[in-house]
């Protein structure tokens, strides 16, 4: 199936903008201008309306508050008794008091990725280099 095409009238200081960043990000105006658009418009309609919300806000964000949304917010006391739960699992059923627990921490989990994502995604979209770091270090800034 081809890719829809639209035209869209901007004003022309927003043209100028697009195509400035484009051309800092090596990218084409159509791919900053479609990626953009996705980052602007809500998730996907499964997402709790607290996190769609939260996340759809964050292009807003200071640089400096995205990068402080990139440090992981699960705790290591969560994610060891996360871990816990899930070896305990292995060996026995879970009483509804732990099921009930190791969902709500694996809620939280998910929560931290996707607003660690959703960080990244924007700073790599305002033209910031990333970081190569492990999956729970990101610390950098992107400077080397």
């Amino acid at each position: 199936m081809p890719t829809p095409m639209v035209a869209v009238e901007i004003p022309e200081t927003l043209f100028l903008r697009l195509k400035r960043a484009a051309e800092v990000t090596h990218r084409s105006v159509e791919e900053l201008a479609a990626t953009t658009l996705a980052a602007a418009l809500p998730l996907a309609p499964d997402l709790p309306p607290e996190i769609a919300q939260e996340l759809a806000v964050m292009h807003l964000f200071s640089d400096d508050a995205l990068w402080a949304a990139t440090t992981p917010a699960f705790a290591p006391t969560e994610a060891c008794h996360l871990q816990q739960l899930s070896q305990t699992a292995s060996e026995r059923p879970l009483t509804p008091a732990e099921q009930a627990e190791q969902s709500h921490l694996i809620a939280a989990y998910r929560r931290a990725v996707l607003r660690r994502a959703k960080a990244l995604a924007v700073l790599a979209q305002r033209g910031h280099p990333l970081p190569i770091a492990s999956a729970t270090d990101v610390t950098d800034h992107g400077e080397s």
